[in-house]
């Protein structure tokens, strides 16, 4: 271990920035140009102690060591470079770079307000996340991760609306208030602990679990087993394991480089990336396998077990209601609580495989869904169209957006060659030699990438083979088996044929449009105030719009329309109610576009090239440096090389770390 301050630097960095963005509120150009420069430090900083971390060093930073204050025995306020914390801050800080160009587009696309506040409370973000990655005990990672979720409350209420008024106070609830005492309890019962059996408390990961707190764990079991719940459902509130969960979609309110960086990367993966610590570096997997609970009627198992079933419960049940949200935003959100349920499953089978899998799915997930959100972003901001079924046929309108969408959905469904593809097939390589009761989960995990597919292929289909005139109501679930009759969006007169091209079914009875207004209370569902951003096509004329949803309101001194794809008017929608009445094609349909000319290149560049990680990464794993990481985290947490631990069968080796 290497006493050095680039951990601390790595994260003050972001700090630094955020006074330079304040001061820089009056000149854009040079405000935003700090984000990128303080993006491309904290990876260059990062990236500077990767090779040492590789060859087995850590790098540390203490505050007692350098200015003797302690505030507790045995709690040092500490940040350390170890293999688990450069894993996440690698990709963290890699993706700020692409989003802070992808934000200053979308922003300026929108003309929001409070840009300066947008990009300060961005930078503080990154810094709390990274703070999360380099803790060095149980303390460090409690402090950054409250501090993220109070960084990130502007983010989310950014609108300032009710709704976004509404989902902050949620999210901060759920986040900070319910994850921040399950975590803070926890944390303290393992202080307590571990003051039993050793000369002094301890709260620092140590690589296999500590010591101290397996000792403690043969004297007190009881409270061994409720400190780990206690730290899982910590954690688990920012991973959105059920029912911990709706924060998660509500936030969809927030601008969407807010929902692709913090809620695909920092923020969720920030709660995964805490139950890796709990039980890689905590607990350790002899220490959760050796220590059962007495379930009534089944016997003794492992403290692994109900952390797996929660899980599985939460990637099956979320990827089905997935399949019932129309808002595109929406749909993303319960995909995320699906896939981040992947990880968790991943590290509560304790396989070494199954291991690997999930850790490699932290990043697989971040560049499949960033790619998804960047792309669903960019379809908002040329087209304020939000809901999947007013797309059909806008993959002309957006090629190069629609294209990426289709890799990011390949990704998240697990097929080849996207990295999800890699993180799942390890998962199911673990599972599967487990065996026994662990065939349950890993039937899980294909059903999961089954739904996966029945959730976006929909979108996929309605971009680039419907027409939008004739096409079937999305979602799946929410309309009668085969579509209606004829869409909502559809301009025919013609009422005798069905959308399908079959015979027209019986809808007596059947509300045939579900998009009809019947409230006079609109909220907005993605952003407050429509684009400014004007292109070479407003010479059609815009589609017919209700009065009372039309919003002409002037904000910072940008008029609230919309001047670009025929002049959609602004209208509000609120969750997942099907009350908008813009959106979709305009009158004649979408005008085709080239993937150079669909949209400008802070967003388009960005897009391509998150698109194209998520290929590299999955057709070239094993010259990806996250699956190397990813197996030399798993090597110091059994203490023996990753081809010995595929070659030891699973009983024998939870024995072997177990004693």
């Amino acid at each position: 271990m290497v006493a050095d301050i680039r951990p601390l630097a790595a994260v003050l960095v972001s700090a630094v920035a955020i006074v330079l963005i304040i001061a820089s509120h009056r000149r854009p150009n040079l405000r935003e140009g700090w984000s990128v420069l303080a993006a491309l430090t904290k990876f260059g900083l990062v990236v500077s102690m990767l090779p040492a971390v590789m060859d087995g060093t850590v790098f540390r930073w203490s505050l007692k060591e350098s200015t003797g204050i302690q505030f507790l025995e045995g709690i040092d306020f500490a940040l350390r470079a170890d293999p688990l914390g450069i894993f996440f801050a690698l990709l963290a800080s890699f993706l700020w770079i692409f989003t802070s160009f992808y934000a200053a587009g979308y922003m300026r696309g929108l003309s929001e307000h409070n840009q300066t506040r947008f990009f300060a409370s961005f930078a503080a973000s990154l810094s709390a996340a990274v703070g999360i990655a380099f803790a060095a005990n149980l303390v460090t990672i409690f402090v950054f991760y409250e501090l993220l979720s109070l960084v990130t409350y502007p983010l989310v209420a950014h609108n300032e609306d009710e709704e976004a008024r509404i989902a902050g106070r949620k999210y901060l609830t759920y986040t900070f208030f319910g994850g921040g005492v399950f975590l803070l309890a926890g944390t303290v019962m393992i202080y307590w602990l571990t003051s039993l059996v050793s000369e002094g408390p301890t709260l620092a990961f140590e690589a296999g679990g500590m010591d101290a707190l397996a000792a403690a764990a043969q004297v007190e079991p009881v409270y061994a087993q409720a400190a780990f719940f206690l730290l899982i459902a910590g954690f688990g509130v920012k991973a959105a394991l059920m029912p911990l969960h709706s924060w998660l979609a509500d936030a969809m309110v927030a601008p969407t480089p807010v929902s692709g960086l913090l809620h695909a990367v920092a923020v969720v993966k920030s709660g995964a990336f805490g139950v890796a610590r709990v039980i890689l570096e905590v607990y350790g997997p002899g220490l959760i396998y050796d220590l059962p609970l007495d379930v009534p009627g089944i016997g003794e198992v492992g403290l692994n077990i109900p952390v797996a079933i929660v899980a599985a419960f939460t990637l099956t049940a979320a990827s089905i209601i997935a399949m019932r949200k129309d808002h595109l935003k929406r749909r993303l959100a319960y995909s995320t609580t699906a896939q981040l349920s992947y990880i968790v499953l991943g590290l509560s089978l304790l396989h070494p495989y199954a291991i690997v899998g999930a850790l490699f799915h932290i990043p697989a997930h971040a560049f499949a869904k960033l790619t998804l959100f960047f792309c669903a972003g960019a379809i908002h901001v040329e087209t304020h169209t939000d809901y999947i079924s007013e797309m059909a046929g806008i993959g002309k309108r957006m090629p190069l957006t629609m294209s990426a969408f289709t890799i990011g959905a390949a990704g998240m469904a697990g097929l080849p060659p996207i990295a999800g593809f890699v993180s799942k097939f390890y998962m199911l390589i673990g599972a599967g030699d487990v065996g026994g009761s662990y065939w349950l989960f890993a039937g899980a995990l294909l059903l999961s990438a089954v739904l996966n597919i029945a959730y976006f292929w929909p979108v996929v289909y309605t971009a680039f083979f419907e027409s939008e005139d004739r096409h079937d109501a999305k979602p799946l679930l929410e309309f009668p088996e085969g579509g209606l009759i004829q869409s909502y969006a559809t301009t025919s007169d013609d009422e005798s044929v069905a959308a399908d091209g079959g015979e027209p079914a019986d809808t007596s009875g059947i509300e045939n449009e579900p998009h009809a207004a019947d409230t006079d209370d609109y909220e907005y569902a993605v952003d407050k105030y429509p684009s400014d951003h004007t292109t070479a096509d407003t010479d059609a004329p815009s589609q017919p719009t209700d009065a009372r949803a039309t919003e002409t309101s002037t904000r910072d001194g940008h008029d609230d329309h919309d001047d670009h794809d025929e002049s959609v008017a602004a209208v509000d929608h609120h969750g997942d109610h099907d009350d908008h009445l813009t959106g979709g094609p305009p009158a004649g349909g979408w005008p085709r576009r080239s993937p150079r000319t669909e949209s400008t290149w802070l967003m388009l560049a960005p897009i391509a090239i998150i698109a194209t990680g998520a290929v590299v990464l999955g057709i070239g794993p094993d010259y990806a440096v996250f699956l190397e990481l990813a197996t030399r985290i798993v090597e110091g947490v059994f203490g023996m090389p990753f081809e010995q631990l595929g070659d030891m069968p699973f009983g024998e080796l939870m024995t072997e770390v177990t004693n």
